[in-house]
């Protein structure tokens, strides 16, 4: 795989002992880290977010199911690539399932390889989302340090307002607006306007103006 494995983490929660270990063993075969649960409550009290991988979820469990298992994390907006897996091809929890997300569903007894496919595309996805959400993080904590006065400027600036014609809408000196301008551009990382613009158009015109 591109991605290191030895951070992500193949998490199996079914009831049944036999599964999670046969799962387990040959997961762990392919030198990929495992964590089995015997049921959904435990892998709640257990999770930590901060690891990458997927979540293999067996449908029927006793107390929390699979498919309520799979709301509460939409609920805590955890966001982890499930597959699932059930003894009964029950198509309404099959089609529920994947609906609300899932990569994929597989009735038992399934093929070892073809689950390990999976495996990997969902640990891949994974690693592609938080990579994602850390450069969304990234420019937000960017964008939450203009001033009130820089995004009157930038909102003029990407109006096609010339410096000098913002000066005067705002009624202060065109070196203040240059010196603005070089702050917002210092801030926001970005060398030239067109990357100003696209910074603008998808992250701050929706929110702020």
């Amino acid at each position: 795989m591109a991605i290191d494995d030895i951070s992500s983490i193949v998490y199996i929660v079914d009831d049944d002992a036999a599964v999670r270990d046969a799962l387990s063993i040959f997961i762990q075969s392919k030198c990929m880290l495992v964590r089995e649960f015997e049921s959904a409550e435990s892998f709640l009290d257990h999770y930590n977010p901060e690891y990458s991988g997927c979540l293999i979820l067996d449908v029927r469990m006793p107390h929390m199911n699979g498919l309520d298992l799979q709301e509460q994390l939409l609920q805590r907006q955890i966001s982890i690539p499930i597959i699932f897996m059930s003894g009964h091809a029950d198509i309404p929890d099959s089609v529920k399932a994947l609906r609300a997300g899932a990569i994929d569903f597989f009735v038992k007894p399934f093929d070892n390889n073809l689950m390990m496919e999976r495996v990997e595309e969902a640990i891949k996805l994974d690693f592609l989302e938080r990579k994602h959400r850390l450069k969304e993080l990234s420019l937000k904590k960017r964008i939450d340090r203009l001033t009130s006065r820089e995004r009157e400027v930038l909102h003029l600036i990407i109006d096609n307002h010339t410096n000098k014609e913002v000066a005067r809408m705002l009624d202060i000196s065109h070196r203040t607006i240059e010196a603005h301008r070089s702050q917002i551009m210092r801030k926001l990382e970005v060398e030239n306007l067109s990357e100003l613009i696209k910074i603008y158009i998808q992250n701050i015109m929706p929110k702020d103006f």
